[in-house]
């Protein structure tokens, strides 16, 4: 597929609207909303990290109506069931048949506040849905929607009963982020626009125009150099002597994926070695199990994927250009 200049300067445009939208609500984040839309247009899933209070809720909330969505929030607690989530089937006596009734799992937008205080049962639910946009209930399965985002929250300081989760389910997320507290001037903008009470967006687009968004996404020019410097990337963290685990596949196609949308996003049809380097944090180090050594001498992920970067020699433009230019003389 071959994107048309207004092709992409609808996609430029309409993307640059939705974060303006939302970042009337969650001042001061512009950065983690584009990451956040990035990974709706790319099909994917997003990890909060973070601690409460700094607008994990109204991100969610935003996103969804900026898209002319439903949104939902589900709390996780340890005695939630997969049935609280995903829904359950009920015997309806005056019609006597049975009746599903959708769980809050059917959004386009979905608040999964602190996933980590869930059972691993619970926590399981959600494995089938977020790869698979459907969800199985007594043998029948239903599509949730298109788009569909499960925007996931953790708490990093209370970790007294969570479940750790598990790698499977971490590798489902495209990307994992933090908010974070806003600086001072956004701050004082909160504080002033408190007497407001809750702030509604209006719609930018509808749901459709997120498929089209995601359409013209998968078109976006990928040079073969490039994504050998992916594979690079991805090979590098295996070798990495910190890390237990490196990154697998479906993380190097993450951010092939990513890297489209976040191209197209910032203007271009085409993917360069500096969309690598700005989504490579986001979408892999969170797919990384460190050595416990490592752990315990104050490693991170995202310091090994900072040093990854630095010892993988990304292609330059005039490498690229020349292959481009004998791809053109073969054909």
């Amino acid at each position: 597929m071959t994107i048309t200049q207004e092709q992409s300067t609808w996609f430029h445009e309409t993307f640059s609207k939705l974060v303006d939208n939302v970042e009337q609500v969650v001042l001061g984040k512009r950065h983690v909303i584009e990451l956040a839309f990035t990974a709706m247009v790319s099909e994917g899933h997003l990890l909060l990290e973070d601690f409460p209070g700094t607008g994990k809720t109204s991100l969610a909330r935003a996103m969804g109506q900026s898209v002319q969505g439903t949104s939902s929030r589900i709390q996780f607690t340890p005695d939630l069931l997969p049935g609280d989530v995903t829904g359950i089937t009920v015997y309806d006596q005056r019609r006597g048949e049975f009746e599903f009734h959708q769980g809050p799992i059917f959004a386009n937008v979905v608040l999964a506040d602190e996933i980590n205080r869930a059972s691993p049962k619970t926590q399981s639910a959600l494995l089938e849905v977020m790869e698979e946009g459907h969800v199985t209930v007594d043998g029948v399965t239903r599509p949730v929607g298109i788009p569909f985002l499960v925007v996931a929250t953790q708490n990093p300081v209370e970790q007294a009963g969570t479940y750790r989760l598990p790698e499977a389910q971490l590798d489902r997320f495209l990307m994992k982020a933090s908010l974070g507290y806003p600086d001072h001037a956004a701050t004082v903008r909160i504080l002033e626009g408190s007497s407001a009470g809750r702030r509604e967006v209006e719609p930018v687009i509808t749901p459709q125009g997120v498929v089209s968004l995601a359409d013209i996404a998968r078109g976006a020019y990928l040079n073969p150099l490039v994504l050998d410097y992916i594979a690079r990337i991805v090979e590098a963290t295996r070798l990495a002597t910190e890390v237990r685990l490196g990154v697998s596949v479906r993380g190097a196609l993450a951010l092939t994926r990513a890297s489209r949308t976040w191209a197209l996003a910032h203007g271009r049809t085409y993917v360069t070695p500096d969309d690598i380097k700005a989504l490579a944090g986001p979408v892999l180090a969170h797919r990384l199990i460190l050595d416990p050594e490592a752990e315990f001498d104050g490693v991170t992920p995202g310091a090994v994927i900072g040093q990854v970067l630095l010892d993988v020699v990304p292609p330059s433009q005039k490498e690229q250009g020349l292959h481009d230019s004998r791809a053109k003389e073969s054909a």
